[in-house]
């Protein structure tokens, strides 16, 4: 495929890139910074008639037959987490950019998009307990103006498949990304099981993130779908059950907890995307 990426320069962003590439995709960084060159375009993705003529394909030097269009978006870009600037310009930055790639994207013709929504819809940070364990993708509970935008997202994203009968959106409500480099501090958390109590202590482990970007890319199914992508395990060796009895006593217990299997459930990713997570950090640490 002829894939255009938002965001390729980020965390998750840089894995994705390498990952489709590798998996023989044609693939364009669109994103405000980056190594200039083949492969990447310099894009203000706030700019709808920047991501309108980004998108197209046409490019100076492939005249007179101009450019083979995108047959896919993965779109990532965005402010990625609260916190980082005030809540106004995470909701403004995110909302506009969100909107401006998707509904260029379909006006283009473009039927396959996948794009990064975030676990902060199931609840994070829990200062009110989630209504199960482990959660999935039921839960609806916006608790910051940051994932409040991810949610109006995917209504977005609902509302754009049900206007277009064959465009295909899946939405990838990730965990906390993480590099190798990261796991280095995971050993640390058992110490005290609130640290990272605040999303169910899950992770990501990037390489993962990029598999589904590509699972999400090879669904075949119209319509919009959206998934928890996490790794299958914790960022715990202590148990699930004392996690749970210790930090969210009287939460509904959903099935089997595992010992230290992830909270955040990828059955769904599983079942209907064929995400198969391969990393994990206890072979790193």
């Amino acid at each position: 495929m002829k894939i255009a990426l938002t965001g390729g320069t980020g965390k998750l962003g840089t894995n994705v890139l390498k990952y489709l590439r590798d998996a023989g995709h044609e693939v364009t960084n669109f994103d405000r910074a980056g190594v200039r060159g083949s492969g990447f375009l310099l894009v203000d993705l706030t700019d709808y008639g920047a991501v309108v003529s980004a998108l197209s394909g046409v490019r100076d030097g492939a005249y007179p037959t101009g450019a083979t269009p995108y047959d896919a978006v993965v779109h990532l870009a965005a402010i990625p987490a609260p916190n980082i600037v005030s809540d106004a310009e995470t909701f403004h930055n995110n909302a506009l950019v969100s909107f401006n790639v998707l509904h260029a994207a379909t006006r283009l013709g473009i039927r396959n998009i996948v794009f990064a929504s975030s676990e902060t819809i199931l609840g994070l940070p829990y200062i009110t307990p989630p209504p199960y364990i482990p959660v999935d993708e039921a839960v609806e509970l916006p608790e910051s103006v940051y994932s409040l935008n991810k949610l109006l997202e995917e209504k977005q994203a609902e509302q754009l498949a049900r206007w277009y009968p064959d465009l295909k959106i899946v939405g990838l409500r990730f965990s906390n990304v993480m590099d190798v480099a990261d796991y280095a501090a995971f050993p640390a958390f058992d110490a005290d099981a609130t640290l990272r109590k605040w999303n169910l202590w899950g992770y990501i482990d990037a390489r993962d993130a990029a598999q589904a970007v590509l699972k999400g890319l090879e669904h075949s199914e119209p319509g919009f779908e959206t998934f928890v992508i996490a790794s299958p395990d914790t960022v715990m060796t202590r148990p699930n059950a004392e996690l749970v009895a210790e930090v969210f006593p009287g939460v509904e217990v959903r099935g089997e907890l595992g010992v230290n299997d992830t909270m955040l459930s990828i059955d769904k990713a599983r079942r209907v995307l064929g995400y198969d997570p391969q990393h994990t950090w206890r072979d790193h640490v």
